[in-house]
């Protein structure tokens, strides 16, 4: 199917969605469930309208290119270059036009000597975004990555990480999208993390001012030294809100989120002049995970919970020394992660295990300091023991959710390879298509 004719069936749909036997003129005419339905069906067209505009931007590109001269084809309509004609007549952004360039000169077929037409640059993604799957952003993001690493990475394995990420990106947001390639590309690429935080490194700063009587903090640091920073402050914060939840004043707290973070590192620091009170962290600790074979043969790259940016095993050696980074070690003699119905609660040994599961909350990706562990099977009505087996990592909006709109979770298999499946109820989806869940669907995990 050419891209015209998939672009006319993606609308067709959509018709068929808006109207549906009785006729709507506006989106408040819809109801919810057609709402959903057209929402999804304008997606779809959103991405064939994209692999379009790739296509049809790479051929201007390739019409207007410099050894043209005055027979560029974008000259002649009036415009410097291809990226200004694309820019002006579609109303975006210079940036917005190069990746749609970039991704259309990716996904299309490239001319040989012999007259014939050899495969796209990046096949997967062609395939990807020709069938609507992904759209430009991230069909961009995929291949930007692909092409930072070209020159040093394996050619069959950066295929099979294009693959991997072609149909992982499949419905995830941009930002979740960026944290599985951040993973990916430091499997494909582990020497190119070094410069990376070397680089980092040397441009860290913390600059402290006056200015309208307030102290203005402006700064970046690399990973290594921002991970204790971010851990501690989401831990304050995370602490606070379900507090809050838990004791239901008639005073609420108002902070925003940004005003808790500013109070949380002033906490901190007044707790580190002082000494004299325990910091309500909830036993927060920074942990940095990465595979025992990597750790000896001094090679590959380690990941850090909640951090998106995997880092160098040098780097997590060095976070391994600190007292309150550990390296994670899990099922070891002296920890118990199975504890029947002896315990309620899941123990921080357990949640460790299950966060190499599930990564974070198992339903949206939200990072492992902001979940708790849940039941499966409840404690108390269903007896559920305090097992892995037994257990799911999910953010309180999530948890509340699946109890309140009457979600199913089902489990397959074990391990860091186990799948999480989420089964929405019958006036979600009639079908009760499961949707996946978990490390698998937001995180990068190499074949």
């Amino acid at each position: 199917m050419d891209q015209l004719t998939a672009l006319e069936t993606a609308v067709a749909v959509l018709r068929g969605r808006w109207v549906n036997g009785s006729p709507a003129t506006t989106p408040a005419d819809l109801g919810r469930t057609r709402l959903v339905e057209v929402n999804t069906a304008l997606a779809a067209v959103q991405r064939q309208v994209d692999a379009l505009r790739a296509s049809m931007s790479a051929e201007i590109a390739r019409e207007s290119r410099p050894e043209l001269g005055a027979e560029s084809l974008a000259k002649q309509q009036g415009f410097r270059n291809p990226v200004a004609l694309i820019s002006a007549t579609g109303g975006i952004a210079p940036g917005e036009a190069v990746r749609l360039i970039k991704v259309g000169e990716a996904i299309a077929l490239r001319p040989t000597l012999t007259g014939d037409a050899a495969p796209p640059r990046h096949p997967h993604v062609a395939d990807a975004v020709n069938a609507g799957r992904i759209g430009r952003d991230a069909a961009a993001a995929i291949i930007g990555m692909l092409d930072r690493v070209a020159i040093r990475a394996d050619r069959e394995a950066a295929d099979r990480i294009e693959a991997v990420l072609a149909r992982q990106a499949e419905g995830l947001a941009l930002d979740q999208l960026a944290k599985v390639i951040a993973r990916a590309e430091a499997h494909l690429d582990p020497d190119g993390l070094e410069p990376k935080e070397r680089d980092a490194r040397g441009q860290r700063h913390l600059r402290m001012y006056e200015r309208d009587g307030m102290l203005h903090l402006n700064g970046a640091v690399d990973i290594e030294s921002g991970a204790p920073i971010k851990t501690a402050i989401e831990a304050i914060v995370t602490a606070e809100f379900r507090a809050a939840a838990a004791n239901d004043t008639p005073d609420p707290d108002l902070r925003s989120v940004a005003q808790r973070q500013a109070d949380a590192l002033a906490q901190i620091c007044s707790h580190a002049l002082a000494c004299d009170s325990d910091l309500p962290t909830g036993g927060a600790t920074v942990v940095v995970r990465v595979s025992l074979e990597d750790l000896h043969a001094d090679t590959g790259h380690a990941t850090i919970d909640g951090i998106a940016q995997p880092v160098t095993i040098s780097a997590a050696r060095r976070m391994a020394a600190d007292g309150s980074i550990i390296p994670c070690v899990l099922g070891s003699t002296s920890d118990i992660l199975d504890w029947g119905r002896e315990k309620r609660l899941f123990t921080k040994a357990q949640k460790l295990a299950l966060t190499e599961r599930d990564g974070g909350c198992a339903m949206c990706g939200l990072s492992p300091g902001k979940t708790k562990v849940h039941h499966l099977r409840w404690w108390a009505r269903d007896a559920g023991p305090t097992d892995l087996s037994n257990g799911i990592l999910l953010c309180e909006s999530c948890h509340h959710r699946i109890h309140d709109n009457g979600w199913e979770i089902r489990i397959d298999g074990s391990g860091i390879r186990a799948r999480v499946w989420f089964i929405p109820p019958p006036h979600i989806d009639p079908n009760r298509t499961p949707r996946l869940g978990g490390r698998a669907r937001y995180d990068y995990l190499a074949a």
